[in-house]
Parts: structure tokens; sequence; C-alpha cells
């Protein structure tokens, strides 16, 4: 199987815009069902065998504990309860509007009833939900392809993170911006406008430097790895960046450090080129913000002193 297919966006972006709107539905059911963590940790989905996962939800006397998956190699979502009962339905050939519909009917019949405004949350449209026939495209066999890509970009962004030792975020899938990221903390306040939305304000409250991926959106047409630094430090888009191939991007008032998918694709070594990558961005925001790089460092993910000796 390979490592990283092709994925242009052209080729899926229909499908793409339908089950973003799957997935934030999903997110939403999460995001009103789990215990608040910062930075809103408590809302992303992680990859599992099959698919996609909210991981568990509720619980603790107020509501049945469940959890809700994407099963993306059968292409049906399933609802799980602690008491071991069960409940799923077909993914292929419904529009938003019909799976909104038949999620809420699936979660009701199993004792589940969250609340959630039931609206895209900054897509390109604001039909809601359950009005929503439009985005009614779901290719099987390009969603399994996404799910295999992310599952591998989730791995390669696990071992970027196991080189840091200070506060670093779990890899997390974001459904509302449909990319995957780790993210780690220099230890500072974040300076943040009070005008600013709650949402960015709680995600840049403390100094960060994070890296992740996107499969593509209208403004930038294609997938690609990416770094950035928040609040970003004068004269980052200047640092080095490796390998030849990565670059520095203007984007909303800052510099993303970019790395395309396809250039990925065509290395003789992609995860090392991947990982040159990562690691380049990450020591150009350190450089910037003062980090004190050798402090937070756990090379091949151990900090016990006397283990790395022996």
């Amino acid at each position: 199987m390979e490592l990283f297919p092709a994925m242009p966006l052209a080729e899926w972006a229909e499908t793409k815009e339908t089950f973003h709107r799957f997935a934030q539905i999903v997110g939403k059911v999460r995001l009103v069902s789990s215990n608040r963590r910062n930075h809103w940790w408590h809302v992303p989905f992680h990859p599992t065998g099959r698919g996609l996962t909210t991981r568990p939800m509720g619980g603790l006397g107020e509501q049945p504990l469940f959890s809700i998956d994407f099963d993306l190699v059968r292409h049906r979502l399933v609802v799980d309860v602690l008491d071991g009962r069960s409940a799923e339905f077909s993914l292929i050939g419904r529009s938003v509007a019909a799976f909104y519909e038949r999620l809420f009917e699936t979660l009701a019949g199993l004792g589940i009833r969250p609340d959630i405004w039931a609206v895209p949350y900054d897509l390109d449209d604001d039909t809601p939900f359950d009005q929503d026939t439009r985005h009614a495209h779901y290719d099987p066999v390009l969603i399994n392809r996404y799910w295999r890509i992310l599952s591998q970009v989730v791995q390669l962004l696990d071992r970027f993170a196991a080189g840091f030792a200070g506060k670093i975020s779990p890899v997390n899938h974001y459904w509302h911006t449909f990319d995957v990221a780790v993210t780690r903390f220099t230890g500072r306040v974040g300076r943040v406008s009070p005008d600013t939305d709650p949402v960015t304000r709680e995600a840049y409250s403390r100094e960060v430097i994070s890296s992740g991926f996107w499969f593509g959106d209208k403004e930038r047409p294609w997938p690609a790895f990416y770094s950035y630094t928040a609040p970003e430090p004068a004269g980052l888009e200047r640092e080095p960046l490796r390998p030849g191939e990565a670059e520095w991007l203007s984007a909303h008032g800052g510099h993303l450090a970019i790395l395309r998918y396809d250039d990925v694709r065509a290395m003789g070594n992609p995860v090392a080129g991947v990982l040159e990558f990562l690691e380049s961005a990450y020591q150009a925001g350190a450089r910037l913000t003062g980090l004190d790089m050798e402090a937070v460092a756990a090379p091949g993910g151990v900090t016990d002193p006397y283990y790395a000796k022996h």
C-alpha cells in the first residue's frame, strides 16, 4: 500500500465538502458532551484502526457514556454506549440533512439528546445542517484514501512530537478546519486581544509553535504540511527551512512554513523529508522566541537521563 497516495483537492472536493459537514455535526455533539480541556483539546477527533473516533463522552450520571465513530472501511457511522448498546447506519448516499436527521434519531433511540448549534462553522455557506440537501456526495474510495493518508500523517506528527519534553498537545484532527496538528508550548502567556473571538483566544492563550497538515482549501487548493509560531516573532519568514522544497507563505497577516504534499510524494525518503521540515520550522520559531531547546529536548522520546546514558 502506497505510503502517501495522490490526493489532489479537485478530485474529491465535493466529497470533502460533504464529509466535512458530517464531521462538524458529530464534532459539535462532542463539543457539548465532553469535559472542557485547555486549548479545545476536548473537541478534536482521533484516528482508529478503521476510521475516526470522538473517544468516550458523557457519563458521570448526567447522560449515557457514549462514543461516535466513523468507520471509513465499511463507511458507517457507529454509536456505542457503555451499557453495551450500539447502533449504526451507512454514510453512503446521504445528504447533510439526511445524515443530521438519522444521527439525532439514532442518538435519541439510545437515550442521548445533545443540543447543538446546528449550522456550519467557518465554511463557505451557513445553511443549517437540517436543511442542507445540496451537499450529498460521498465517494467511499476517496474517503478511505483520505483516512489512510490522515493515519500516516498522524503517526509522522506523533514521531515528531516525541522529541519535545515540554507541554505539548495530542495529535488532533480538528473537525472545524479539517486539518491535523500537534502544538508545542513555550510556557509563556500569549498576546491575544480581548476583542478576538473566544475560539481563537483559548487556542492561543499561550505562546505556541504548531505543526500540522491540511488537505487543501479554496484559498490554497493543494495539500501540505505546515508550521507556524504564534504570536509570530519578527523576522520569522527570513529563517532557513529544510528541505529545499519548503517555503514561507504569507497568511492572515503572518507567515506559514509550507512543504507541499506532492513534493513529499516525490522524495526518496518522504518520512525523513517531512521530519526535517518540521524540525527546521520548529527551530526557527524556537530561536526567535528564545525557547531553551536543550531544556525541552527528549531525543527519541526519552527524558530519563539514566536511560539516555545507557
